[in-house]
């Protein structure tokens, strides 16, 4: 067999739902893509801490928000503080921006409506699983909405970036990775990593996507 034509590397997935029906649903929208493996599937929180603790191989938790006793949220939060390996997708019906912005400060990478179709929802655990973001357009909708429109006094207060700072933030935006960054502009990644901690204290931003909107609203990025 051809490199070309060698199967893709598997992805091992947690789903979590309190809802049987919608853990099986879902693994059976996903039993056709090839690379995407079901190997665990809780129905709460605990459950899904005590089985992630045995499955180590486990690279994207897929979760509900909506759970009883620990929420999607809380459950986040536990899983990227104990197996900061394993990325977070949230599947969720709702989508408004205090929800949206509470996974993302609990560092989920994706944020996908159940509306989604098989061909979103494999793509959006390819792109986390790549250590990339997702969020279905609604979603990422509603987090650009309440920034559409600068404050006359935020404007006022906007830090200027050096020309250094400006280059490094138009490539996080374009999901470089810090070594990428250093190869492109010919300098170290200590020196990438020390332009990054300046720009997210400029901004007060404490993540990609928070830093990411706050240059959009601000216009340093189009």
């Amino acid at each position: 067999m051809s490199a070309s034509a060698a199967a893709p590397a598997l992805i091992p997935l947690l789903l979590v739902d309190d809802h049987p029906v919608i853990v099986e649903g879902i693994k059976n929208m996903l039993r056709p893509e090839e690379d995407l493996q079901v190997v665990i599937q809780a129905h709460c929180g605990a459950q899904a801490l005590e089985l992630l603790a045995q499955h180590p191989e486990v690279r994207v938790a897929v979760l509900d928000l909506n759970m009883p006793e620990m929420g999607g949220v809380e459950l986040a939060q536990a899983i990227r503080g104990r197996w900061p390996q394993v990325r977070v997708l949230v599947l969720s019906m709702f989508h408004d921006h205090a929800t949206v912005a509470d996974v993302v400060a609990a560092g989920g990478s994706g944020y996908v409506l159940k509306t989604a179709s098989r061909a979103e929802l494999s793509n959006a655990i390819r792109q986390v699983a790549a250590g990339h973001t997702y969020f279905s357009q609604d979603v990422a909708d509603t987090l650009l909405q309440n920034f559409q429109i600068p404050s006359a006094l935020e404007a006022r207060r906007k830090p200027a970036l050096t020309g250094r700072e400006q280059e490094i933030l138009e490539l996080i935006a374009r999901e470089y990775s810090n070594h990428d960054i250093a190869e492109a502009l010919f300098i170290s990644e200590r020196t990438v990593e020390t332009h990054r901690r300046n720009l997210f204290t400029k901004t007060k931003s404490k993540s990609v996507v928070g830093l990411i909107q706050y240059a959009l609203r601000n216009k340093l990025i189009s």
